[in-house]
């Protein structure tokens, strides 16, 4: 599927040059398909002047906003590979990172400008900075401000583009080369899912080093000519108050978001039947998806991996309620089949994928690549899924999270699920433990609801109502928030060490 696909930035800006690309929430301020493109073509032109070339990493430390997207766009035109830092991240911990894929320059806002600095130091990077540049430093603001020649070379689909890493619950982050033809068949598939249109309007506020934060929906959504918000970070009241004054059409959000929804009295200011809205990073639990459809929104849970551009699968909103838990079917560009099942065939297995939106691999990584695929080409997600009669999946759960208690298969996702059914539950994550009778047992961690009281030794028999004896957990303690990724998922290694 293509080898080389036109400038989008440019392509955007030829198509409809006035219309509104992306709106500041803080300042109100409104760039137009035109302004992105000349920003990012001058942008280009400065970094190169700086001595950043062709398959150079350009890392970049900022909050969401405009100029990361300007960022984006100019490395797309000059071949420099951007590389977005997790900003939650100390020094001590980003500074491998940074090392890992030989990054040359840095560049960074006002809010991370003593990270920025300091890594810069530490890895002798050149600096760029927006907001307050020191001597020393290429301030981003002028460099857009300077006259260039817009960039007229055709976009290689294939070669690397921007770098995302890896969460990181193990080991160093990898690297996950994302490619320009990703990113098109990402916008296909989510596109199609989900009825992107031109007149969609969006909000920006997922962090822009993960992959939700640049691809659901923000590129597909500037790829189709649509608007989207760009806010900061994240705060529920501000993003309940955006959807309205906005008119957001579409939104994107992982579990904790909606959870955070639910537990905000806004929540319910928000005529919720005029926004789509889906979900993804986990499957989002029966009792949110049945809160937000008592007030007008039927959430689409999907699943997809930094790997997969990411998205893979989406439920369909005619299906949402009828299938919940589920994950709906492939989407368009990506071929999924389970290992070990029939093709077509109801089954539990891995999930493999296959298909323009897949990565080419992890950066510099020939040994993590090798393991990642099958030997006919097949990217092996590490998840368990299972495919019904209808051709609907449901993802089971991570193979690494599985556990043998008495010599049976306990899926911790599947006693998450049942636990935050529970009145006073509000999220769980369950854990196997070393036993001396059964080899392992679950170990649950608990978050209540806010304003509720639970006795522990209750559970046991509650669940035993639930679950067979071999899955109820052996043991129940009550947190005041899990350890996450940037994706809001539960590092569970982190509860292996607290249990």
């Amino acid at each position: 599927m293509f080898e080389h696909l036109p400038d989008m930035a440019a392509k955007r800006a030829e198509l409809t040059p006035d219309a509104v690309a992306f709106v500041e929430a803080e300042t109100a301020r409104r760039w137009s398909f035109a302004d992105i493109n000349t920003a990012a073509d001058r942008l280009g032109a400065g970094l190169e002047t700086l001595g950043l070339h062709r398959g150079e990493r350009l890392a970049i430390l900022t909050w969401n906003r405009v100029e990361f997207f300007i960022a984006l766009f100019a490395c797309q035109k000059t071949g420099i590979i951007l590389a977005p830092l997790n900003w939650r991240q100390p020094v001590a911990e980003l500074l491998p990172v940074v090392e890992s894929v030989g990054a040359s320059a840095i560049l960074f806002d006002a809010e991370n400008a003593e990270s920025g600095r300091a890594l810069a130091a530490r890895a002798n990077l050149k600096r760029l900075a927006i907001g307050g540049a020191q001597q020393g430093e290429a301030a981003v603001e002028a460099l857009m401000e300077k006259d260039a020649a817009a960039y007229t070379a055709a976009v290689s689909a294939t070669e690397p583009w921007y770098l995302l890493f890896t969460s990181g619950t193990t080991g160093l982050p990898k690297a996950v080369v994302q490619t320009a033809r990703m990113c098109w068949a990402n916008t296909v598939n989510i596109g199609q899912a989900v009825d992107l249109v031109s007149s969609d309007r969006s909000i920006n506020f997922l962090p822009l080093f993960h992959t939700a934060g640049i691809n659901l929906y923000t590129m597909p959504l500037f790829l189709h000519g649509g608007s989207s918000i760009i806010v900061k970070r994240f705060e529920p009241a501000t993003i309940l108050g955006l959807i309205g004054a906005e008119k957001i059409t579409q939104f994107f959000g992982v579990p904790a978001i909606f959870q955070a929804f639910s537990l905000h009295p806004d929540v319910e200011s928000v005529d919720w039947n005029d926004v789509r809205c889906a979900c993804g990073g986990a499957p989002l639990p029966e009792p949110h998806i049945r809160f937000f459809a008592e007030r007008g929104a039927m959430i689409c849970n999907g699943f997809g991996m930094t790997e997969t551009g990411p998205t893979a699968f989406v439920v369909d909103r005619a299906h949402a309620v009828e299938k919940i838990g589920s994950v709906g079917r492939p989407q368009s560009l990506t071929e999924v089949r389970l290992d070990g099942i029939e093709p077509g065939a109801p089954g539990t297995g891995e999930v493999l994928l296959r298909g323009p939106a897949i990565t080419p691999g992890y950066f510099e990584n020939h040994d993590a690549t090798s393991a990642a695929f099958t030997e006919d080409g097949w990217l092996r997600s590490g998840d368990i899924a299972r495919r019904d009669a209808d051709g609907y999946y449901f993802i089971v759960d991570r193979i690494k999270d599985m556990f043998i208690s008495g010599g049976e298969n306990v899926y911790p996702a599947e006693v998450e699920r049942v636990l935050v059914s529970h009145e006073a539950i509000l999220e769980a994550a369950v854990i196997g433990i070393s036993d001396e009778k059964w080899g392992e047992s679950g170990a649950a961690f608990i978050l209540l609801r806010p304003g509720r009281t639970l006795d522990t030794a209750t559970l046991a028999g509650w669940c035993r109502e639930r679950l067979a004896a071999y899955k109820v957990p052996r043991s129940f303690t009550i947190v005041d928030d899990f350890p996450r990724t940037a994706a809001g998922k539960v590092r569970k290694p982190e509860l292996r060490k607290m249990a």
